[in-house]
């Protein structure tokens, strides 16, 4: 420690490095080694053992000894529960989100960005035909390939935008002058119409529409339908009721 300053920026550095490892624990990989964690975090394995070490003493990371390995302690879960619990757009958002996947039988979602992902908040799954996806919240999504990002993308400043679609041309070299003529169009339509829609899996169609809120992230609110219906069968009976739903949620928040 060099002062006051250094200190404190070490400490910064440290906490930063320490939540890129909580970062690399995904759904369907619970165990991970040192060596892993070193590669999908770029740390080298001596700063993610000292790392690891720490959040197993902190109770966020459970150390596996016969595999030499970690996974996501239950302290996690607690943090998860409370955001939720705590979210003033999700306990205004879920009960009208509900009454609305009820109404017209399919599946409604609530989503926020992280990096180059979408999350989901909440999803009310009401399907006509179960699907073989099953959307749970918590749940990641491509952000360019799906309504959801691209709805989000519409939304941002155009600062953000450009650098995401900095990200997406260098992550998919092939296909990209097609992927990006998609993704123009979605934005193009959210700016015209108010949402977009995508297929991305096999007979799933959803079709999304940013929520822009004083003082949150920009959400974005989707409908989505598994089975033979058409897309543009879907996307006209339930262009109206998104763009009314996602009204109501700012309503219910008391915002303009």
């Amino acid at each position: 420690m060099t002062g006051g300053d250094g200190g404190y920026a070490d400490r910064n550095r440290s906490l930063q490095r320490g939540v890129e490892l909580l970062r690399a624990f995904r759904a369907g990989s619970d165990l991970h080694g040192n060596g892993e964690l070193a590669e999908r975090t770029g740390l080298s394995r001596a700063t993610v053992s000292r790392l690891a070490q720490t959040l197993v003493e902190c109770g966020m990371l459970e150390r596996d000894w016969r595999r030499r390995a970690y996974r996501l302690a239950p302290a996690v879960l607690c943090l998860a529960h409370a955001m939720r619990a705590g979210s003033p757009v999700l306990a205004a958002a879920g009960p009208l989100m509900r009454k609305e996947a009820e109404r017209h039988k399919n599946n409604v979602g609530l989503a926020a960005a992280d990096r180059d992902e979408m999350v989901y908040l909440e999803s009310i799954r009401y399907s006509r035909r179960v699907s073989w996806r099953n959307v749970v919240a918590g749940q990641r999504v491509p952000m360019e390939l799906t309504s959801l990002g691209r709805a989000y993308m519409a939304a941002v400043p155009e600062s953000l935008r450009s650098e995401l679609l900095a990200h997406f041309r260098s992550r998919r070299t092939r296909g990209w002058a097609s992927l990006h003529r998609d993704i123009n169009a979605a934005i193009d339509s959210v700016r015209e119409r108010g949402y977009c829609w995508a297929a991305w899996q096999p007979e799933v169609v959803a079709i999304a529409t940013p929520i822009v809120l004083p003082d949150h992230p920009t959400y974005v609110l989707n409908m989505s339908i598994s089975g033979s219906t058409s897309p543009e069968q879907f996307v006209e009976s339930l262009k109206r009721p998104l763009l009314e739903l996602a009204q109501r949620i700012r309503i219910a928040l008391e915002l303009p």
